[in-house]
């Protein structure tokens, strides 16, 4: 059900886009007023959620970890597993937002022949760096049509995205890598069948959404010919706040940007906010340095305690005549 609800709503969206400029001429609704709204609302968003978690009140050390915590000398101590220290968490955070290492040590069970297997399962670590990787290559390209002049890494990172020199205009291998692995995800979603039975429309529709992203704009470099010109002067007049002329452009650009703004307009909203979460979560930020430094609950209110010292100051007399030892005599 959430597969249909949410390829219906794409293809409502792409309707209402191509429609709103082939029909109610309203280019300047979809190629300007719907991007501002749509930035706007992803940065108050984003804004507001980060301030949100940030206010979160984390009293407690509970960092994840799998490996052995830092205790006595001749304990080999992991690191990055269990960190102790600032630096010891930078690299388990570095490695984990750019190499997704957990997502690489992930595990597939199976049962053969009665028993539970469990085996490497690269593939899904692979679609996913696959997928983050080059949506940011393809934001990086798209800094052209932002910025005059264009930055040389700007240009440099165009040159190594084609550097096949395949077709006219070249071969963009990220554009390619990122429709495929946002197409593997999906399949992958639906024929594991554990998956598919957790599985929400709020998972389907962001791999919708980039998928007719990647499409849309695969059919305007390689298909539908644009007139890149006055995309480039729009683009530069949304930097600008100066908006200019839409006319002239194509219908399939302005369902392209309508596209990019609803997923600019959903992302705070959505489970796509572990880009930022990620960063603030104390499972992943915090030190496991518990063994190391006392930490006491702010929140905590005054508890009157009875030490062993006063217990043993207590009951001295019993204690002695029952043979118990006695740390002063």
């Amino acid at each position: 059900m959430g597969i249909f609800f949410s390829f219906s709503m794409i293809i409502a969206l792409v309707v209402i886009a191509f429609a709103g400029v082939q029909l109610a001429n309203m280019q300047f609704i979809f190629g300007v007023v719907i991007p501002y709204a749509a930035i706007a609302t992803f940065l108050i968003g984003v804004g507001f959620r980060v301030y949100k978690w940030g206010r979160s009140p984390v009293p407690f050390r509970i960092p994840t970890t799998c490996g052995q915590q830092k205790s006595l000398p001749w304990i080999k101590h992991s690191r990055f597993e269990n960190p102790d220290s600032t630096f010891d968490v930078v690299v388990r955070m570095a490695l984990e937002v750019f190499l997704f290492r957990t997502l690489f040590r992930n595990l597939k069970a199976e049962t053969r022949e009665g028993r539970v297997a469990y085996g490497s399962d690269k593939w899904l670590w692979l679609a996913g760096l696959a997928l983050h990787v080059t949506f940011f290559v393809v934001l990086l390209r798209h800094l052209r049509f932002f910025m005059e002049p264009v930055p040389f890494f700007v240009n440099l990172t165009d040159s190594l995205d084609g550097f096949m020199q395949v077709g006219t205009p070249h071969l963009l291998i990220t554009g390619v890598v990122l429709l495929l692995a946002a197409v593997y995800l999906f399949f992958r979603r639906i024929s594991i069948p554990q998956v598919r039975y957790i599985s929400l429309p709020a998972d389907y529709f962001p791999l919708f959404l980039i998928m007719s992203i990647a499409i849309s704009g695969i059919l305007m470099r390689y298909f539908t010919k644009v007139d890149l010109v006055r995309i480039k002067a729009l683009t530069m007049g949304l930097v600008t706040i100066g908006p200019v002329e839409t006319d002239g452009i194509g219908a399939i650009f302005f369902v392209h940007i309508f596209l990019i703004s609803i997923l600019l307009a959903y992302f705070p909203f959505s489970k796509l906010m572990h880009m930022g979460g990620v960063f603030l979560s104390p499972t992943r930020n915090m030190a496991n340095n518990s063994r190391i430094k006392r930490h006491i609950n702010p929140w905590n209110y005054p508890v009157k305690v009875h030490t062993y010292e006063e217990y043993e100051e207590e009951f001295r007399d019993k204690m002695k005549s029952v043979g118990l030892p006695l740390e002063k005599e």
